[in-house]
């Protein structure tokens, strides 16, 4: 059964964001080797590939090119989030002698469509290719759903009830906040790239990303006050920002382009009214935030 989050006794969720949130196993073949920091773009070099040879293509269209599959988006929206990210950076620098067993996770927004048979068929195609720089072949040996505590259920091709994450604000008030970023962020602001991740352009941000997605793959537009969130998010301070700058590229396979796929990571305390705010920073944690999310960056959580 997939478990709700937590939220006050007795306590009426009336804003919520669902998703499905997938394991897939794999026994490797070969050694598969995952160069550090670049264990997404071992997955992004392919799977988009595979993805148009293993599935329809309407089922590819809406997954890896939602802007051309779907119609009716939220005004204004000039790029069309894939409904769907990857978390795989448990695997940085990681080498999986041939016999042992790895797994990557994915994230699926997508309610209207079952998605979990189409990327079953992908990535069991990807791993019979070979991952990573030898091209290690490996097999998708079992597929999970899980829930947000991490427990497992043992799925093939139908998923059971996604899980719904409670956008309301708690009970009690909250004054300060640390958030680790997990993942390398990079966050968009006044045309540039953001130098820290100030509260109202991460916010604004996350605020954005969910709205986007659940208007477009989930229940819906959300009924929020959009105005007075980004006017309420702009009285939080930073106190403390403690992050790391990584510079990382990856070289395109098919163009030969090289392409930065950095970012910051580490840890920032936030303070002010938070309690209206807490329930969307746990969802960044599901969702991402910023750029190139969907091959894992922007993985940030509530320490």
């Amino acid at each position: 059964m997939i478990r709700h989050e937590p939220s006050a006794p007795g306590a009426h969720i009336v804003t919520t964001f669902e998703f499905y949130r997938f394991r897939f196993h794999f026994r490797a073949l070969d050694q598969v080797h995952f160069p550090l920091g670049k264990s997404a773009n071992v997955v992004r070099g392919a799977f988009g590939t595979v993805l148009r040879d293993a599935v329809p293509a309407a089922v590819y269209a809406r997954l890896f090119e939602p802007g051309t599959a779907l119609g009716g988006a939220p005004s204004g929206l000039a790029d069309w989030p894939r409904p769907f990210v990857f978390r795989v950076a448990h695997l940085d620098g990681l080498t999986v002698p041939s016999g042992d067993s790895f797994y990557l996770d994915a994230h699926v927004f997508d309610l209207h469509q079952p998605a979990l048979v189409h990327f079953r068929a992908a990535l069991s195609r990807l791993a019979e290719k070979g991952l990573g720089p030898g091209r290690g072949r490996a097999e998708l040996e079992r597929t999970e759903q899980l829930d947000v505590e991490g427990v497992a259920k043992a799925v093939w091709e139908t998923a059971t009830a996604p899980i719904v994450v409670g956008l309301d604000p708690g009970p009690h008030p909250s004054e300060r906040v640390t958030m680790r970023f997990q993942t390398p962020t990079e966050l968009k602001s006044a045309g540039g790239l953001a130098e820290r991740p100030e509260f109202p352009i991460l916010f604004g941000r996350l605020r954005d990303r969910v709205s986007t997605l659940r208007s477009l793959y989930g229940a819906g537009p959300l009924d929020i006050d959009f105005k007075g969130l980004g006017e309420r998010a702009a009285q939080v301070t930073m106190p403390r920002c403690d992050l790391v700058w990584g510079q990382v590229k990856r070289k395109s396979g098919r163009t030969g382009q090289v392409h930065p796929i950095g970012g910051f990571t580490g840890e920032v305390d936030y303070a002010g009214h938070l309690a209206e705010f807490l329930p969307w920073l746990r969802a960044a944690r599901w969702v991402g935030v910023g750029r190139q999310t969907v091959w894992g960056k922007g993985d940030v959580r509530v320490v």
